[in-house]
């Protein structure tokens, strides 16, 4: 009897492929069908951009991704030039960008606040956490907690890790979203949803190796696109003289110093300022040392050769994200001086959208299609490592110690890949429910600056720290920052904080409950030192 023939399975990476390709096919088909305007270069352009970048990931992939150790920490063998890019590539996010151009636009450069916030995170990090991390061979940003505190106690904690990831991957598939809306004339939603499902199947397949080697090529079009785009949208507003002129003088008229990247130094006494300027102080400690504690900071951290190379992969990365956030703010400046009535349109109905807005109103279509992809190239280089690093640390700290001890290596791959699913939904639903990406962006690092960054602290570098003063810790941290409500969340204030305007509190809440946790954390651990003893810092379990 004849052997009757198997029939060939699609493997993963080709049902990715397939699956982009039908993604565009139906934002074609419905643009027809709701009789919006195709603009075909773009649309052109943006699926071989995503062909190209999926390719880079697959080939990656199936040369390098072999195992549990290359999927999470690409076996800690990265070479210092890939680090640090796909680490600059992570940082400057679609949410980094477009929230850059945003805040410009509509606050203020003094209200820019995240990247130069987010490069001394980077640097502060690579010079003090970096390498302690890369020492002990921990796996994930929560190995260290694990340790001091305990299993149970690190599975609560990953709740604000995983909050943090998601609402970061939010941020960046709304940046997307708005674009995409804007460029190709989809609605909101659609356009989050499509967006949001191109990203996940391209995370699935890849592990840390292809997302690094991606990052490398999506950091260049960053830097190249949103450079491009400049030239191009400042012969509308008179040149770069001209439009910086009429920038600070229309920011004038909105407080003192507005249009610089500080306050005055007694902007206290600056009746455009008063409260606010306790609020400026409150949201840039809050993105210096908020921006320490990720995993998404911690994957490719650990992820290096040696502590050297940890520590200098950081710093330089720094410095790239500075130079993403020049022509960022640059595209904002244009954005307030623009005249959109010449321009045949009116003026954005949100901030948030005036970085799509400048592309499709101020630039040639090529140029449009290029600035579309840099943006692309920062959602793809930061969504697939969020939502990576929540995964990573959903298997491995809560997964892994608290309901299957004696998971196999493979087992816990699949879990990771399933993870990726689910968060990546997640995400998608805060996406498509809040508009504003800086509001996203401010939040995300909200979580991890009052919650997260103490505990990691104290585990890192104090001894004493232990698991009763960590509980207690978190409980502080936990009220006095929700405490003062959250609009965003739909959370009301219910501490009687001062400096109350418009139903906005300005006292500095979030460093009070930061510090207030640290201290607690300290105290705590003191006072229960024998009937708690505080364990070493180890680690206690390798990726072999």
């Amino acid at each position: 009897m004849a052997n009757t023939p198997r029939k060939k399975k699609i493997p993963s990476w080709g049902i990715g492929l397939i699956g982009i390709v039908l993604a565009f096919t139906f934002i074609a088909v419905y643009s027809l069908i709701a009789g919006s305007p195709v603009h075909w270069s773009t649309l052109g352009a943006m699926l071989l951009f995503y062909l190209f970048i999926y390719y880079i990931g697959v080939v990656t992939a199936r040369r390098k991704n072999t195992g549990l150790k290359d999927m999470m920490l690409a076996s800690r063998q990265m070479p210092l030039w890939v680090a640090m890019m796909t680490m600059g590539a992570t940082w400057v996010g679609g949410g980094y960008i477009n929230g850059t151009a945003e805040y410009a636009y509509a606050s203020g450069m003094v209200w820019v606040q995240a990247p130069w916030g987010y490069a001394l995170s980077l640097i502060i990090g690579g010079v003090f956490y970096a390498r302690k991390m890369r020492r002990y061979e921990f796996t994930t940003m929560l190995d260290p907690l694990e340790a001091r505190f305990g299993k149970k106690v690190t599975g609560i904690l990953y709740i604000p890790a995983l909050a943090g990831e998601v609402f970061w991957s939010g941020a960046i598939l709304t940046a997307l979203g708005t674009t995409f809306g804007t460029i190709l004339g989809l609605d909101f939603t659609t356009s989050i949803i499509l967006s949001a499902a191109i990203a996940i199947a391209y995370t699935v397949v890849g592990g840390l190796w292809s997302v690094a080697y991606t990052d490398v090529v999506q950091l260049a079009m960053i830097i190249f696109g949103l450079f491009l785009v400049i030239p191009f949208s400042l012969q509308y507003t008179g040149g770069l003289e001209n439009t910086w002129t009429h920038y600070v003088a229309g920011m004038q008229e909105l407080g003192n110093n507005y249009a610089n990247l500080f306050p005055p130094l007694d902007g206290w006494r600056d009746p455009s300022w008063g409260n606010w300027y306790w609020n400026w102080w409150d949201n840039a400690l809050m993105l210096i040392f908020g921006g320490i504690a990720w995993q998404v900071y911690f994957q490719r951290v650990l992820s290096a050769k040696n502590e050297k190379t940890a520590m200098w992969l950081s710093i330089m990365a720094g410095v790239f994200a500075l130079l993403a956030a020049i022509p960022a703010a640059l595209i904002g400046v244009i954005g307030f001086n623009a005249d959109w009535a010449q321009l045949g349109t009116q003026e954005p109905e949100s901030p948030s959208l005036i970085l799509p807005y400048v592309l499709r109103y101020m630039t040639p279509d090529l140029v449009s299609a290029i600035g579309l992809g840099a943006l692309a190239a920062a959602v793809m280089s930061s969504v697939d490592s969020s939502i990576l690093s929540a995964s990573s640390m959903a298997a491995w700290n809560v997964y892994r110690p608290l309901i299957r001890p004696k998971t196999t290596k493979a087992h816990l791959q699949k879990v990771i890949k399933q993870a990726i699913v689910i968060i990546g939904v997640a995400a998608t639903l805060i996406a498509i429910n809040v508009k504003s990406v800086y509001e996203l962006w401010y939040l995300c690092s909200d979580f991890v600056y009052c919650i997260l960054f103490p505990q990691l602290t104290t585990a890192l570098f104090f001894k004493g720290a232990n698991k009763y003063g960590s509980i207690a810790g978190l409980m502080v941290a936990f009220v006095l920052r929700f405490g003062g409500g959250e609009p965003v969340l739909g959370i009301p204030t219910i501490i009687p904080y001062p400096m109350l305007e418009d139903g906005v509190v300005l006292f500095p809440f979030r460093t009070l409950a930061m510090v207030s946790s640290l201290l607690t954390i300290f105290i705590v651990s003191k006072l229960t030192a024998r009937i708690c003893p505080p364990l070493p810092l180890r680690n206690l379990k390798k990726i072999s």
